[in-house]
């Protein structure tokens, strides 16, 4: 490197370095942009970190977060280097992800009409039959080729072993596919000669497999599809109309729609539309006053009706926030096998349901050594990292798991793998994860890559853009062998 290049400081020992094996050597499919990267000065790093955070504000990715005392919009930060995952190695993660899903829309659909799992004692039918996220309004409703849930967000992390393991699944509203494309306009705005000369598997054609899926929710020929949004003080606002926008469909609030006939309408400039499918960006109790929450402003009245009735899908389903309920999440390797007679791919992590007394017990006497969250938690809010929190912080949890133990899981602390960030300080390692996002239609696909998530606190454990967190660009490129190297 030449004097000036940025020094890349290794991750510290005992956690897994994205970019450097043990002997501080770049990994294979790392080397290219290693090579690249020695290329750059400190200062023109930061010029490009400086043109990136314009880009962002001048399009307006943003995100609110609530209680927030000064109620503004925030800028996600999105860190100029890349993380990069090896072509082989994300066939494997795509394969697991696709079975993993495959099985919870087996589930879904399973305690929704026969409940045979539950009849075979794999999981205890009080977990099911009595979480507030099992919707009584579901039991009996058939949907299209049984698809629970279209858009899936699986949550990822990579051990100090080397090996992934999913550390939860998000079927409800799951958020943050945005901030992936954007990353990858951005960085191919900001560094074309990479992409020129790397083959990065692209992302580009998501909204278009978006739109195919949301189509596809339905056996109607030219279906019309919505955006259902609870309006623009919502936190992920930006995203929901970025979809709408990219996949050329409205972007609708709850008062744009209204039902007769048991069958939904929008009203137009040009008289009410036929809705056929609703990619809603509301929580099942907003949806319909009539059905749910009654004080709710955000829903459609009469719209569950029409749901129950098939003259309308909704995306995801009503309902499936029973299969991301982390109190569940321990029961999914046992869904696969169950449904699809095969051995999961990839591993969950291991967690202790507090649900359990003997568990309970070993969540009690390990605080300080564990992540302990709320079943419905999100956000990197309601929970306890026990090696970075102080005695009375542990003993505060200690008291709230005893009032409420059925509310809580816990889980080990995993040394979350770490990627060069620029930062301050220069490019320094920062904690990661990956959130994928895989569609379901007629087929189950996945865009190579997704959200990598990365904690900016020197330390920190906690990715969430609510809890300090940035983005990158996620690449998968192909073996080193078919890299060009960059043009001088």
């Amino acid at each position: 490197m030449s004097p000036t290049s940025p020094a890349i400081l290794p991750a510290a020992a005992g956690v897994y370095d994205e970019m450097f094996d043990a002997r501080h050597q770049p990994r294979p499919h790392y080397l290219p942009y290693a090579q690249w990267l020695g290329s750059m000065t400190d200062e023109q790093m930061a010029s490009k970190r400086a043109e990136a955070d314009l880009i962002f504000r001048r399009i307006g990715i943003t995100f609110s977060v609530y209680g927030d005392e000064g109620g503004t919009e925030r800028l996600i930060p999105s860190d100029v280097v890349p993380r990069i995952i090896a072509a082989e190695e994300w066939d494997r993660l795509e394969r697991g992800l696709i079975q993993r899903v495959t099985a919870i829309n087996r589930f879904l659909a399973d305690i929704y009409h026969d409940q045979a799992i539950l009849a075979a004692g794999v999981i205890p039918r009080s977990q099911i039959l009595g979480n507030s996220e099992f919707s009584q309004a579901m039991l009996g409703v058939r949907l299209p080729r049984d698809v629970y849930a279209h858009i899936v967000g699986v949550d990822i992390v990579r051990h100090s072993d080397g090996n992934y393991y999913v550390l939860e699944d998000n079927l409800r509203v799951p958020s943050g596919v945005s901030y992936m494309m954007s990353n990858r306009k951005m960085m191919m705005r900001l560094f074309p000669d990479l992409f020129r000369h790397y083959q990065v598997r692209p992302v580009e054609h998501y909204p278009a497999l978006l739109l195919q899926t949301l189509r596809a929710a339905v056996d109607v020929e030219s279906p019309t599809v919505v955006v259902l949004t609870p309006g623009r003080y919502n936190s992920a606002y930006f995203e929901h109309a970025f979809l709408a926008q990219q996949m050329g469909v409205e972007l609708v609030e709850g008062q744009d729609l209204f039902v007769r006939d048991d069958s939904v309408f929008m009203r137009t400039t040009e008289g009410p539309r036929r809705v056929d499918v609703i990619y809603r960006r509301i929580d099942d109790s907003f949806l319909d006053p009539q059905a749910f929450r009654p004080d709710s402003m955000l829903g459609v009245p009469g719209l569950i009706a029409a749901y129950r009735k098939g003259n309308v899908n909704i995306c995801n389903a009503v309902g499936t926030g029973v299969a991301d309920d982390k109190s569940i999440y321990p029961y999914v390797p046992e869904m696969i096998r169950f449904y699809l007679g095969e051995d999961p791919i990839l591993n969950n992590v291991q967690t202790w349901q507090c649900r359990k007394p003997d568990e309970l017990s070993h969540v009690l006497a390990h605080l300080k050594d564990l992540v302990v969250k709320e079943v419905h938690g999100a956000g990197g809010y309601g929970m306890l990292v026990g090696p970075t929190s102080s005695h009375q912080e542990i003993e505060e949890f200690r008291a709230r798991l005893l009032a409420n133990p059925d509310n809580y899981i816990a889980q080990p602390t995993l040394s979350l793998s770490a990627c060069p960030t620029f930062v301050e300080e220069g490019i320094a390692p920062r904690h990661i994860d990956l959130r994928p996002f895989v569609l379901v239609g007629r087929e189950t696909r996945i865009v190579p890559g997704g959200l990598t998530r990365v904690a900016l606190r020197r330390g920190s454990l906690v990715v969430n853009s609510s809890q300090g967190g940035g983005t990158k660009d996620t690449w998968v490129v192909e073996a080193p062998g078919v890299h060009a190297q960059p043009a001088a």
